[in-house]
């Protein structure tokens, strides 16, 4: 049997991984700055996230949510205290589409309404409804398009308002900070007057905080830059290290009911022991301070290159953008510098999405890199 083609992949086998470096199967090391789309957030291997699952393996790995699992209400206790969100709920399920796939269906139910307000660029998954509001016809199929949406440009509430007023609308999703995209973010009175304007017309906010949560910009989540709350937070990438784990934090105005969501892998054990270990690093080893500390130092190095025409994004998600595609500086970096990088569907934009454990040594290491590529493309 054959793998289904459908990822363009380098020549590359990972076989190793500490921290933030990444070695293959040859002995070449890489620096990692992209954490496989964000995932990796407390860095590589972390012995307390190792050890957290090799115990948690050796005791019991899954059972179903029939049965009671204590792991569940410490890594709601533990996300509560450390996002600010302590009067909200958790449902755990596996995945960032899963998660907006849930938040949208709960957001249905509440209002009883289908429509949703998304935005341009926009990526919330390639499943059922979660793909429906990502802005890409290219990944949704016809059974997708069967959904409601409507897809309006970033910082215009007039416009969001105009839809909202119409009455049919259940929800608005947007990302605490574009990631496929392109790192675009709405502005600070701009999603101060969404939580306004969905208060206003009964209308469901969900902030999709899949790779822009778990501290990646410096705070627990990208929307509390702007001192707002949202009804519904989805969550996952950073939040397992890798282990496959997603949830949404659910505001006190929705009411539960047996049935009303589901999973069958969402919350298991070993899913769980990783959630705990990750929040436990987080907390002890005070990334989120780290983040800010890299991000300052990154930003004033970077601006010391004069093809960087703009840098977007917070923290340690970050787009460099550049008057030129960046595919073949991307692939020079990778294959001779060994600094794996993103792209995204702007095609100028240089995607850094590092472990929340990068130094500035680290740093270091990527201008020096950059700054020499550049000179032998454009040489």
């Amino acid at each position: 049997m054959n793998l289904f083609d459908v990822y363009p992949l380098y020549n590359i086998t990972p076989v190793k991984a500490v921290d933030c470096t990444i070695t293959d199967d040859k002995g070449v090391a890489y620096l990692d700055l992209y954490s496989g789309h964000g995932v990796i957030s407390i860095g590589h291997t972390h012995p307390h996230y190792v050890l957290k699952l090799k115990n948690q393996l050796d005791a019991i790995g899954f059972y179903s949510n029939a049965i009671q699992n204590p792991l569940q209400v410490e890594l709601a206790e533990k996300l509560g205290k450390l996002s600010g969100y302590e009067d909200y709920s958790l449902f755990l399920c596996s995945s960032g589409a899963e998660a907006n796939e849930n938040a949208l269906k709960l957001a249905s139910f509440h209002t009883n309404k289908s429509r949703v307000i998304a935005f341009n660029n926009s990526f919330h998954g390639r499943t059922s409804a979660a793909v429906a509001v990502t802005d890409n016809k290219k990944i949704v199929a016809p059974l997708n398009a069967q959904q409601v949406v409507t897809f309006l440009p970033l910082n215009q509430i007039e416009l969001v308002e105009a839809e909202l007023k119409k009455g049919d609308v259940c929800c608005v999703i947007i990302e605490g900070i574009q990631g496929v995209g392109g790192l675009d973010e709405g502005t600070t009175e701009f999603f101060q007057d969404l939580e306004k304007v969905c208060v206003q017309y009964d209308v469901v906010l969900i902030l999709d905080e899949v790779q822009s949560g778990y501290g990646r910009t410096g705070k627990f989540f990208a929307h509390q830059h702007h001192n707002i709350k949202a009804d519904i937070i989805c969550l996952a990438k950073g939040m397992g290290n890798g282990f496959p784990i997603g949830g949404i934090l659910i505001s006190p105005k929705f009411k539960a009911s047996y049935g009303l969501l589901g999973t069958t892998f969402g919350g298991s054990h070993l899913a769980c022991a990783a959630g705990i270990a990750v929040l436990d690093v987080i907390k002890e080893e005070k990334l989120m301070d780290n983040v800010n500390e890299v991000y300052a130092y990154f930003l004033e190095a970077i601006q010391q290159i004069p093809e960087v025409k703009k840098v977007k994004g917070k923290g340690l998600m970050l787009g460099v953008e550049f008057d030129f595609e960046i595919n073949d500086l991307r692939k020079k970096m990778i294959i001779d510098k060994h600094i794996f990088t993103g792209n995204a569907n702007n095609k100028n934009l240089l995607r850094i999405l590092p472990p929340l454990t990068i130094n500035k040594k680290d740093i270091d290491t990527f201008i020096i890199a950059l700054r020499e590529t550049l000179k032998e493309i454009q040489s």
